[in-house]
């Protein structure tokens, strides 16, 4: 549905571009009490949702730079809120293991983040808001398939 003669502000990519970034500041907004940032809450759903994995892995599946990843990290490992351990026979990998503490915050800040979802989607039904989300996935799987590699969620 993108033509030459529509309007640039209206092409799917700029519409997608906007919702992003509309919905990137309003969970920063939810996550700040938390005193967590979108990378750290990602970092924590990703050691979650796959224990152990890399730094560089969870950056590929947020889609930011690993020095991004690696400096949300670093504060989540100050707190006590996840553990970086060495891989056996590679030294240089380092692996990203949940705490507890990180695993509380991380239940409170996902059912705030959750409200925070719920109420930019209630413009849509629940059938569309399942189609849009269908749509997205797909979407998603063909320009960063190790977003969706794992089941992860944001």
């Amino acid at each position: 549905m993108n033509h030459p003669d529509e309007n640039p502000d209206r092409r799917t990519g700029y519409v997608a571009w906007q919702i992003g970034q509309i919905m990137a500041s309003r969970i920063e907004r939810t996550l700040r009490p938390f005193q967590l940032t979108l990378a750290q809450n990602n970092a924590m759903t990703q050691a979650i949702l796959d224990p152990g994995v890399s730094s560089a892995t969870a950056a590929r599946r947020a889609a930011i730079t690993p020095q991004s990843m690696g400096t949300a990290v670093n504060g989540l490992v100050e707190r006590g809120l996840l553990e970086r351990r060495t891989t056996p026979g590679d030294r240089r990998t380092q692996r990203l293991h949940i705490t507890a503490a990180g695993r509380r915050l991380h239940g409170e800040a996902l059912k705030a983040v959750d409200a925070t979802h719920a109420e930019a989607l209630q413009a849509l039904t629940p059938a569309e808001q399942g189609h849009a989300h269908s749509l997205l996935l797909k979407l998603l799987a063909s320009l960063n398939p190790a977003a969706v590699d794992g089941d992860s969620t944001p």
